[in-house]
């Protein structure tokens, strides 16, 4: 090779060859899995978890969101809207917490209208209701018996001995509808559909306590709390042999008070005692405690009634005297009974108070204004959710995943955000989440609120991973046909993936 031809090789490599290596790429490294992010390797997990083949026909909506950073975890068909069940009660308990205050409290008056006369109460004796779920302090050391006692014992102590009169309950903080919209006329029966009134007393429900007969064969044995008239139980359980089961139900006709208890109980069975649904709350009220005045010595002319059926009154021509009251305790405890329980009696009186302290009506109608207008403030387009009820027993009420945490974040955020917190079920300690997560790291750790009607399951609320980082979350899974059980565990599953959760490598 000529030196001339040399030169002119070497002119063209070393121009050519920079050109060539700026149009190349250089080759990809690729990291193995255990250097991708903690958070991506975190939501291939949940991707797997959420996509399990039991849930193949149901629909699962999830947001989990970083209370430090802000930044989105994890979200699954978070704006589409879903049953929520009692996740509901998040949106109950908060807009009364937020509107009415921690130490908001209830007082029922015992007023009457009449003047005592040679010890007898010439006039009715009224028990005035505020709506309280708590009268008579049910969920309080005291005996179900006890505050009527004590209000009987003032009475005996005013001299009197007989009363003259009717002992009538007044509910007309209150509406009348005692049912939520959209409620099952099937679950009527059970506690769970216990009516609503400004007037309740033991959770508008009678406990039927229930053991074995003495003989194969024989009737159960039952006996009621309170003992009183106002209902009527036709005993159709029979006692079968030891290796049976024991099988009960119940049934009571709506509006009416006879409850019909039937089928089995074993010869070994343990005393159960059952809850079941009254009609008519301000009645039953008032029939128990004219029981106990005339148990105690304090003759009754008059009836027990309920207010809507005396003959209308001048209301500015009658004077009521107050002879006694009793205060329930504070909004915060309340609260815990609707949420760490799942109470929906407690609920659905807490709602109806939001419309009667804020709009002035005790309907659920005004309370859902009040509470929408709420939710439009912290950012909830309230044109894009369904509420018709306060406890979430109805199938009609519809949220999104990203508004539960939408209102949760708020909630974090606002001065009665320790009351709300404390107010949720522990896992694996107390409340609906007990016996969940226990013995891994997610018990005592995870703040939830549970919820469950037919085909739905939800779980809502808080959970701090292992670097301290606090997440909110919301998981709802509708239309499922499998064991609730299943949906549990990958509830279950999920918060305690976030439990154990590092950002570091």
């Amino acid at each position: 090779m000529s030196k001339n031809i040399k030169l002119l090789f070497l002119f063209f490599s070393l121009f050519l060859i920079p050109v060539f290596a700026q149009n190349q790429k250089p080759p990809e490294i690729q990291r193995p899995n255990s250097q991708q992010s903690p958070v991506a390797d975190l939501q291939k997990e949940l991707d797997d978890i959420f996509n399990d083949p039991n849930f193949s026909n149901a629909e699962w909506g999830v947001v989990i969101q970083s209370l430090e950073t802000g930044e989105y975890i994890y979200k699954k068909n978070e704006n589409k809207s879903f049953m929520p069940a009692s996740n509901l009660k998040i949106f109950t308990t908060a807009t009364a917490l937020c509107n009415l205050g921690p130490n908001y409290k209830y007082t029922t008056k015992l007023l009457t209208n009449g003047n005592i006369e040679n010890n007898i109460l010439k006039g009715d004796l009224i028990i005035k209701g505020s709506g309280d779920p708590t009268f008579p302090k049910k969920f309080r050391n005291d005996s179900l018996h006890y505050l009527f006692s004590q209000w009987i014992d003032s009475l005996k102590n005013a001299g009197i001995k007989v009363i003259d009169g009717n002992i009538i309950g007044d509910d007309n903080c209150f509406d009348d509808q005692a049912l939520g919209v959209g409620w099952s006329w099937d679950d009527e029966t059970y506690w769970f559909s216990a009516q609503i009134s400004g007037l309740s007393y033991n959770d508008n429900c009678i406990d039927l306590s229930i053991s074995p007969g003495e003989y194969v064969g024989s009737s159960a044995v039952i006996s009621l709390n309170p003992n009183t008239s106002y209902v009527t139980i036709k005993n159709n359980i029979r006692t079968v042999p030891p290796d049976s089961g024991t099988n009960i139900d119940y049934f009571r006709k709506s509006g009416t008070n006879i409850i019909n208890a039937f089928g089995t109980i074993s010869l070994n069975a343990n005393t159960r005692i059952e809850s079941i649904s009254i009609d008519n709350p301000t009645l039953y009220t008032v029939t128990v405690f004219k029981e106990m005045l005339e148990a105690n010595g304090i003759k009754v002319n008059g009836e027990p009634k309920d207010i809507d059926d005396i003959k209308p009154r001048n209301e500015f021509t009658t004077i009521y005297q107050t002879l006694n009251t009793n205060t329930s305790i504070p909004l915060s405890e309340i609260i815990k009974i609707i949420n760490k329980k799942s109470h929906n009696l407690y609920a659905e009186q807490v709602l109806k108070t939001i419309g009667k302290e804020l709009g002035g009506s005790g309907t659920v109608s005004k309370a859902i204004e009040i509470e929408k207008r709420f939710l439009s403030n912290i950012g909830i387009d309230p044109e894009k959710i369904m509420i018709v009820d306060g406890s979430g027993l109805s199938r009609l009420n519809l949220v999104t995943p990203l508004q539960v945490t939408t209102l949760l974040t708020y909630m974090y955020r606002h001065k009665y955000w320790k009351e709300f917190y404390n107010s949720l079920p522990i896992a694996g300690v107390d409340g609906s989440l007990e016996n969940r997560m226990r013995n891994s790291k997610a018990a005592n750790n995870v703040r939830a609120k549970t919820g469950y009607v037919n085909y739905v399951r939800s779980l809502s609320g808080y959970v701090t991973s292992k670097d301290g980082e606090m997440f909110v979350f919301s998981m709802i899974v509708n239309h499922y046909t499998v064991p609730t059980s299943l949906a549990n565990n990958i509830q279950d599953l999920v918060c305690n993936r976030l439990a154990n959760f590092s950002r570091k490598q």
